[in-house]
């Protein structure tokens, strides 16, 4: 590959609006291990919220797409490869990019619904608090001493 095309391929993949439009692959090799990456997201996409369960998985995944990414994007850089497998190369990082996009903008997680519920609780102590330091009863009249 000519050093020009390597810079063409390196810039096609780091351009901001490169994954509109880029489909998902239907599946990839990420650290030697082939994974059926559209269903996974789509099946993780699905849900409202990501289960405590999958948390792990998600964030595994992503971990390990961005390795991969980082992998193909120093094979255009460094690699002596053909045109052809740089185009590879090239399609497949913007899958991932497309694929970590996807996983990034996931609905919230139960950890942001805990946070709001202890905000909540948090709030309802300290207007009890002030209640009772301001002399009312629970019912909103006042305490007043004899």
């Amino acid at each position: 590959m000519q050093e020009y095309e390597r810079k063409q391929l390196l810039e096609r993949v780091e351009r901001e609006g490169a994954t509109v439009g880029a489909d998902i692959p239907e599946t990839i090799t990420v650290q030697g291990e082939e994974i059926d990456l559209r269903t996974f997201v789509f099946e993780i996409k699905r849900r409202e919220t990501v289960p405590p369960g999958e948390r792990d998985r998600v964030e595994q995944a992503k971990r390990n797409l961005r390795r991969e990414r980082v992998e193909r994007l120093e094979a255009i850089e460094e690699g002596n490869i053909s045109r052809e497998e740089g185009e590879e190369l090239a399609q497949g990082i913007i899958g991932i990019d497309r694929a970590l996009n996807a996983l990034e903008n996931l609905g919230p997680t139960d950890l942001e619904r805990e946070q709001q519920a202890k905000r909540a609780a948090d709030t309802k102590r300290w207007m009890s608090f002030l209640k009772q330091a301001l002399g009312q009863e629970e019912g909103g009249s006042a305490r007043r001493g004899r």
